[in-house]
């Protein structure tokens, strides 16, 4: 924004100084005229005679405190806009590009030292939200490279062997085609759910679970997989369609993330002191808490999942993490001591007397 010059804060607390300086002399003065004037009722007489020495003295005392009061107020508005200072050039700084400086503002706490903490908290996010976003980019920029190149090798080989069999290189090509969409389609559901650009309504999580229950029994069934819902009416507010999308990524990656044979996953939900909870439990291999901890980021898919026709994107639970982050919840990833995961996720409860809708997939 362009703005006209003005006169600096520094010059402005300085004339404020010795403007408050030049007043009070003029007060302490009138009030020993008048202090005069009533306890000496005879000093009238004299009055001519003393003005005439006191007055030249009382201008020479108004011009000494205007000079000081410029002086020392000159010296007293840098020294307390120092501070301000180092805050503006470490906002230049950053604005150049480079977030990696800090203020790091010395001395005890005090207005300006928590507003340089408070920059330098943000410019720490800021920082982590960037480098997050590069590395995003770069991942999905491999992702999508990789069905890329494999489409391009596999039709280089068809056209050097014309004899090779074209219903199996259609066949392949749809399935790489298909795993691209897929992953075209879970970023743009990223894109727009970080925009929070859905109307909140009032929901049942205990509807939106046996939805997604229901969705996907066929691909349990098929993976021998036992799948169990049970818990209490969870009323949140929230998008039915982003939060069917979270229960259903999360029961998905616990039917894909199991055991061989005889697997089990277990969908809970209830109501936790002010938060409406969901919990997916399931079966599955030995997890240690450092690679949990790292599953909710993007194209992190853990360990090999069992059933190769269920490659997946890997933004399945970046997808539930951001989603989660919109309705202002929380999610909680924790290793089953017995191998597989339990993932909670916290939404905050609707209030008393509204009632819950049922969840919708449209």
């Amino acid at each position: 924004m362009d703005r006209q010059p003005g006169r600096s804060v520094r010059f402005k607390l300085t004339l404020s100084y010795a403007g408050f300086l030049m007043l009070a002399g003029v007060l302490l003065l009138t009030a020993v005229y008048v202090f005069l004037l009533r306890t000496y009722p005879s000093w009238m007489l004299i009055r001519q005679v003393l003005l005439r020495g006191f007055g030249p003295a009382v201008a020479a005392v108004l011009v000494f405190l205007l000079l000081f009061g410029l002086l020392g107020g000159w010296i007293l508005a840098g020294r307390m806009l120092a501070p301000l200072d180092r805050i503006t050039q470490a906002t230049r700084t950053a604005a150049a590009g480079s977030l990696s400086h800090r203020i790091r503002m010395p001395g005890r706490r005090d207005e300006f030292r928590e507003l340089a903490d408070s920059f330098d908290m943000m410019l720490a996010q800021l920082e982590a939200h960037v480098a997050e976003q590069q590395r995003f980019a770069a991942n999905a920029s491999h992702e999508l490279r990789t069905p890329l190149a494999i489409s391009k090798t596999l039709i280089d080989v068809a056209r050097a062997d014309p004899n090779h069999d074209s219903g199996e290189l259609v066949d392949r090509l749809h399935t790489i085609n298909t795993r691209a969409v897929d992953l075209t389609e879970a970023l743009l559901l990223l894109s727009r759910v970080n925009q929070r650009s859905f109307t909140r309504e009032h929901l049942d999580l205990s509807l939106v679970a046996e939805e997604a229950a229901e969705t996907l029994h066929p691909l349990a069934e098929k993976h021998g997989v036992a799948l169990e819902t049970s818990g209490d009416i969870a009323p949140t507010t929230g998008s039915p369609a982003l939060l069917l999308q979270l229960t259903t990524n999360l029961v998905h990656n616990a039917i894909v993330h199991n055991l061989a044979q005889r697997g089990t996953v277990w969908v809970h939900t209830g109501v936790r002191r002010e938060t409406a909870v969901l919990t997916v439990e399931n079966t599955g291999e030995q997890l240690t808490p450092q690679l949990v901890a790292t599953l909710t980021e993007p194209f992190q898919r853990g360990t090999e999942r069992i059933h190769t026709d269920q490659a997946g994107s890997g933004l399945g639970l970046a997808i539930v993490k951001t989603i989660t982050k919109t309705h202002d919840g929380t999610l909680t990833l924790i290793p089953r001591p017995a191998g597989g995961l339990r993932i909670t996720v916290e939404l905050p409860a609707a209030s008393e007397g509204e009632p819950p809708r049922l969840s919708s997939s449209g």
